[in-house]
């Protein structure tokens, strides 16, 4: 990935209605959701929510499949890891082990530690 593609993937997750699809999709795994079960769970008209699937499809971040008549949307992991890999490939000056609590299912006490122990408390 470079920095062209993660500027238009992170400004494609910084709307709310597209942060919700993705979030949605990555919980759905590969098997992924139909755009009309995609409108049902988040309430979105078919029309704002075909704008917002595109948007996501052109930066890589989801895709599309048809099964017969309709067309299943799925997260695109190998995108997700490649744009947290760019985020991070140069974390901490050299101590990639101080960002291993940036990863899912790092809990709060490991997140406080790799930023030095500070809490937010």
């Amino acid at each position: 990935m470079d920095q062209s593609q993660c500027v238009a993937a992170l400004a494609a997750l910084a709307h709310a209605h597209r942060l919700r699809v993705f979030r949605l999709l990555v919980r759905n795994g590969p098997g992924g959701l139909s755009a009309g079960d995609i409108a049902a769970h988040l309430q979105l008209p078919p029309s704002s929510l075909s704008f917002h699937l595109g948007h996501l499809e052109r930066t890589g971040l989801i895709r599309a499949r048809r099964e017969q008549r309709r067309i299943i949307y799925a997260a695109e992991l190998d995108a997700m890891g490649d744009l947290l890999s760019y985020l991070t490939e140069d974390c901490c000056g050299g101590h990639p082990e101080i960002c291993s609590s940036l990863l899912p299912g790092a809990s709060a006490s490991e997140r406080r530690a790799g930023a030095g122990g500070r809490s937010s408390r």
